[in-house]
């Protein structure tokens, strides 16, 4: 496929950012920006990486998938796991018989929508690991990590997977395979279920999360319910992945979780995405999860607070 064109929904950090690597290996790649459209046709995206500075600028920058001048080989799906947020209606007037929907977010249990809307496109689920945040309308700061794992949902791994996976990799972002891929999402909540809840409970980085001997303790407990509850639902989650997050998380750059930026912005959080699906399947499976529910109780009532400010 020579250069495949790409539409991206839900141009946030990790869809601008992702997006971008993909214009990088030879994608005609356009976004919807829901806001500030205008600026981002007139100047296009600045990304600050630790891969190196560059800019960006999609084909088109539109207000709604209806928009779209073309056919959409991939719509690359990254806007913010919350319930108010329709995805198959965000990208239902794109979707052609053979768009290949790749859906990024976090949390477990987020492709149900769309596979039930579109039971006959590729839906390719992706996981990413990767620190980058908005500064401003038009400039994504990327300051750690970058790597994507994708595979084919529920399961399996296709040629147009393994060929999206190929052009990040081209543009020097690493992307991984999996047949698996709901096994990368278990992985993947047992380090974002525990540090980023704890995060906005605290207020606090990654780094004084790792350092504080009771805070840790505490996420090393959210760690393992989540993990319990993957093993409850057969998932190879290996047994020291617990330890090796702990110990990369003392390493890393002191980094405010995604869940922490939108709590400090005053907007909505990933509550259900992140905690509550995971809360539910436990529950659902038997497995006892004190930590989990206590901090999902809590994350629910700062986010009610949050919403209604949002509303004054």
């Amino acid at each position: 496929m020579q250069n495949p064109k790409i539409l991206v929904a839900g141009a946030g950090a990790v869809g601008t950012f992702y997006a971008s690597k993909l214009h990088q290996a030879g994608a005609e790649v356009s976004v919807i920006a829901r806001t500030n459209a205008d600026k981002i046709r007139k100047k296009g995206y600045f990304i600050k990486s630790i891969l190196g500075d560059f800019t960006f600028t999609p084909v088109q920058v539109l207000d709604k998938a209806a928009d779209y001048q073309d056919k959409a080989d991939y719509i690359l799906v990254a806007s913010k796991a919350l319930p108010e947020i329709n995805l198959p209606e965000m990208i239902r007037a794109a979707v052609s018989e053979n768009t290949v929907i790749v859906l990024i977010q976090n949390g477990i249990d987020v492709e149900i929508p769309l596979s039930e809307a579109f039971p006959k496109n590729e839906l390719i689920s992706a996981v990413a690991n990767i620190a980058v945040s908005r500064e401003s309308a038009t400039t994504v700061n990327h300051q750690e990590f970058g790597i994507l794992t994708i595979g084919n949902y529920p399961s399996g791994l296709s040629d147009k997977a393994k060929f999206f996976a190929t052009m990040l990799n081209k543009a020097g972002t690493e992307c991984k395979v999996t047949d698996k891929i709901l096994e990368a999402r278990w992985k993947k909540l047992l380090w974002n279920a525990a540090y980023n809840s704890i995060s906005v409970v605290t207020r606090s980085d990654t780094k004084l999360i790792s350092i504080s001997p009771e805070v840790s303790m505490l996420a090393d407990k959210i760690m393992h319910e989540v993990y319990n509850t993957a093993k409850a639902y057969d998932m190879n989650i290996p047994a020291d992945l617990i330890e090796f997050f702990k110990a990369e998380t003392l390493k890393m750059k002191p980094f405010k979780t995604s869940m922490l930026q939108d709590y400090e912005a005053g907007k909505p959080i990933e509550v259900e995405a992140i905690t509550g699906n995971a809360l539910r399947k436990a529950q659902k499976a038997g497995v006892e999860t004190p930590c989990l529910q206590s901090m999902y109780g809590i994350l629910k009532l700062l986010d009610t607070y949050n919403r209604k400010k949002l509303q004054k």
